[in-house]
């Protein structure tokens, strides 16, 4: 019986792929690599993120590059948050979510200084026990830890708790807290990666919502 919901936030409640793709462009500029199509972006993406880029740019970054990779990529999605929307349905879904009697968090890997401000925005922290983000300033690292401080900073029971997100690293996060996971394809993974987890992947907040009530 899943009594909360912990949901991701870019590629999940934020449609930013334009901005993302964007901002990884601007990383191969920055490093001399030719753009990159939304296609060739989504078969490059794995975590740890420092992986994605080693591979795009086709070199081993040492802390030096890596920096000015966050910095390159995070200076150009900053330019451009401001034309993202939310996800289609979105402050639906997170109504009807708590219409139900279901509880709900927001994860993201996103800088947590950064989306505290930004879900204000979009009037969605009413909805969320819970708001966490990256600490720090440099990006990178993998969910599975942050996802296990988000559920035991709520004193959550893994078993009652699903997390809804876009990429591989949502399902892996998910299996080493113990708790459930359903995947959307709205984000920076194929379905074709999405199905490979095993988890359940559907495509989009409003149709996961629902598989939570069949």
């Amino acid at each position: 019986m899943i009594s909360h919901v912990v949901w991701d936030w870019n590629g999940t409640l934020l449609n930013d792929n334009h901005a993302v793709l964007a901002a990884v462009n601007e990383v191969c500029t920055g490093f001399g690599r030719p753009e990159l199509t939304w296609v060739e972006w989504q078969a490059a993406y794995a975590r740890p993120m420092r992986l994605s880029y080693e591979q795009v740019l086709e070199r081993t970054l040492d802390e030096e590059e890596w920096a000015q990779v966050d910095k390159l990529y995070h200076d150009r999605y900053d330019a451009l948050l401001h034309t993202c929307a939310l996800a289609t349905g979105a402050h639906d879904v997170l109504r009807a979510c708590a219409t139900g009697g279901r509880t709900q968090s927001l994860l993201s890997m996103w800088f947590h200084s950064r989306l505290t401000p930004t879900v204000e925005q979009y009037g969605l922290t009413q909805y969320f026990t819970r708001v966490d983000g990256l600490p720090g300033e440099v990006g990178g690292g993998s969910k599975a830890d942050s996802l296990a401080r988000h559920l035991q900073e709520q004193q959550l029971d893994p078993a009652s708790v699903v997390l809804i997100g876009d990429v591989v690293d949502d399902a892996n996060a998910a299996q080493a807290a113990g708790t459930q996971c359903v995947l959307v394809t709205t984000g920076a993974m194929t379905r074709e990666a999405l199905l490979a987890t095993g988890a359940p992947v559907t495509g989009s907040i409003t149709e996961a919502l629902q598989l939570l009530d069949t």
